[in-house]
């Protein structure tokens, strides 16, 4: 894995946990709007649509560095508009990381080819 690869799933890492957060933050502000006088919505409404938007972004940038196949690049998508899915996608995206590593370790070691 080289470096630009790396750097481009860590930043999809880096968002997806945050933009789960502010997801599940929002669906919170929604039910406490209908429920009480608390009316967070439209602040959690602006910041968990920036981070979503950086997120697809960051999803665009992985995709084309990691060439990714469309059926791995859509399974990231639709873990962004889960509400908890950020979560799973930090954790895959830290095995394909780890495992990128070992690799390129394995390589530079002339322990398998290129």
């Amino acid at each position: 894995m080289d470096l630009k690869t790396a750097s481009a799933l860590r930043r999809l890492r880096l968002v997806s946990a945050p933009e789960a957060v502010s997801f599940l933050l929002l669906i919170l502000c929604s039910v406490l709007k209908r429920t009480t006088d608390f009316n967070a919505v439209p602040v959690m409404g602006a910041v968990h649509g920036i981070l979503f938007i950086i997120y697809v972004l960051f999803w665009i940038d992985a995709w084309v560095s990691a060439k990714w196949q469309r059926k791995t690049a859509a399974l990231y998508f639709v873990l962004s508009v889960l509400p908890t899915g950020g979560f799973f996608a930090d954790r895959m995206l830290r095995r394909e990381s780890e495992a990128g590593v070992i690799a390129a370790r394995a390589r530079k070691e002339g322990v398998i080819s290129a």
